[in-house]
């Protein structure tokens, strides 16, 4: 017997439709309490738009509330479909509330399940409070407490939330989720692991479908051996692309290498990294710390991501404890184990500095092998505050040993003034002391300079020298200074913050 039944009422209707109508293959009457029907067969209940199926149900007349047992299937829109083992549905409040081993909610391409789910037709939103599994393509969620708006595709995930795609695996307790624009949103702290990297985050986003997180507070991004930390981090792991802005710090801890910076982009399909605006490189160099300053310091890898090359570009400065330098450009490569510096480079150790048009040095496992200085190079050597010593020429070589001068060659328009010193002056007490004996002045084609403890001890002066020993007075003034003499005191970092300073090329 097919039983159809509405029920209607005097009142005025709150909604479009107030009752609940059904239809089931029978139906009698509770008798403990008449205003409750049990039916059976094909139950079939309707109520503003929304269809429920099942195997039998409870209808109770007077609170206009549906209780569906077994095989519950209720059909909310065209697209929102809820399936239990047992629903109870609120025809007043219009709320369903659906429990069974498995709740199942399907909206579109997002399927929800859960063991308790409750539907607010209302707002169209599903809540679940004892763990929820959420799949939408490849976006697959898991938490502990959930909110699911199917008008607006958002999922709001709380407390042990778990969000997973083909690239990565997310960790955090707040995560707000869209299912039309896979873009992830968290304001707690996250964990985003994929193959290559980590990134934590306390305030970010992470979209599924383009692979790329966004982080706007507590940012940190660990890969293998390096790390680094930024104010904001834009990183696409698809891509191997990312950014970052404020307060950029990275560090190689396999390589004892820190970089630091306002602006920091790394690409690694194309093989390059670079770091810009207050760009700093600091690394340790047989125990002692080096710092490098330019406007822009890039990196590249080889196909194996392994360092290949480095560049500092505009405005280099150099510092460490036993030596410093400036230059326009700088050139580093590991494959050739070689450094360049471009543009009006200038060196300084202890009371040294050299300077050329370019200087190129070469590399081994024991340091510095050669240097080479190439075009108008000139090294001075301070003496005294009016004397200083001078040698210049075309182009020089200098052999290194463990990164210690054995020996230099000057080649072509070799030019000298070495004021000659003895180190064994008698003192009344005993002692000796130094004392200046003379000036040796002069040319020579070429010129070879032998080194002892950093120092120059001996000169040989090839091709038709020219060599003359002055007593000190004896100087002509004219030649107290080669052609070219520049004293650059004033551009040479004395301290690792010097680094920064901004110098005028004259």
């Amino acid at each position: 017997m097919l039983l159809i039944c509405v029920i209607g009422t005097s009142a005025p209707a709150v909604r479009a439709q107030r009752v609940i109508e059904y239809v089931a293959g029978m139906g009698t009457r509770d008798p403990d309490n008449p205003d409750i029907w049990i039916l059976y067969q094909n139950v079939k209940a309707m109520h503003d738009g929304m269809t429920l199926y099942t195997d039998s149900a409870s209808f109770d007349t007077k609170n206009n509330i549906f209780v569906a047992h077994r095989n519950v299937k209720m059909v909310i829109t065209d697209t929102t479909t809820l399936y239990g083992k047992t629903a109870i549905y609120d025809g007043t409040t219009r709320i369903a509330d659906v429990w069974g081993d498995t709740v199942k909610l399907i909206d579109g391409k997002t399927i929800l399940k859960t063991d308790l789910l409750s539907y607010d037709r209302n707002t169209s939103t599903a809540s679940y409070f004892h763990w929820g599994h959420t799949v939408h393509d490849s976006a697959v969620m898991d938490s502990q407490k959930g909110y699911y708006h199917s008008d607006t595709r958002d999922i709001y995930l709380f407390d042990d939330v778990v969000l997973q795609d083909s690239n990565s695996y997310l960790e955090t307790d707040t995560l707000l989720y869209n299912t039309k624009t896979c873009l992830a949103v968290f304001i707690s702290p996250t964990y985003i692991y994929s193959d290559s990297s980590t990134v934590y985050s306390e305030d970010g986003t992470y979209n599924t479908d383009s692979h790329e997180a966004c982080s706007y507070k507590g940012t940190r991004l660990t890969n293998r051996e390096k790390w680094l930390t930024a104010d904001t981090l834009f990183f696409n792991d698809n891509k191997e692309y990312g950014e970052a802005f404020g307060n950029v710090v990275i560090v190689d801890t396999l390589n004892d290498v820190m970089c630091y910076g306002n602006v920091g982009v790394t690409d690694q399909q194309n093989h390059y990294s670079f770091v810009t605006d207050s760009a700093l490189i600091v690394y340790v160099d047989k125990g002692d710390s080096v710092f490098m300053h330019a406007d822009t310091i890039y990196a590249y890898n080889n196909d194996d991501k392994e360092f290949d090359a480095a560049k500092a570009y505009r405005n280099v400065r150099v510092y460490r404890s036993d030596a410093q330098a400036v230059c326009d450009s700088l050139y580093y490569s590991a494959q050739d184990s070689s450094l360049t510096m471009y543009y009006n480079p200038v060196v300084w150790y202890e009371d040294y500095q050299c300077t050329a048009d370019t200087i190129h040095c070469i590399y081994d496992s024991n340091g510095v092998r050669l240097i080479y200085l190439k075009n108008n190079i000139f090294a001075i050597e301070k003496v005294d505050s009016l004397k200083f010593n001078q040698i210049k020429g075309r182009n020089s070589i200098v052999y290194c040993h463990k990164s210690e001068p054995l020996y230099a060659d000057i080649l072509g328009s070799a030019r000298m003034i070495y004021y000659v010193v003895d180190d064994d002056v008698p003192v009344g007490d005993g002692t000796v002391r130094k004392e200046l004996i003379g000036v040796n002045a002069g040319v020579g084609s070429d010129m070879r300079i032998y080194f002892k403890d950093r120092k120059p001890r001996r000169f040989v002066t090839l091709g038709s020298p020219d060599m003359k020993m002055y007593p000190l007075d004896k100087l002509p003034n004219d030649e107290k200074f080669l052609p070219g003499y520049s004293w650059l005191i004033d551009r040479r970092p004395k301290s690792p913050v010097e680094v920064f300073l901004k110098m005028v090329t004259k």
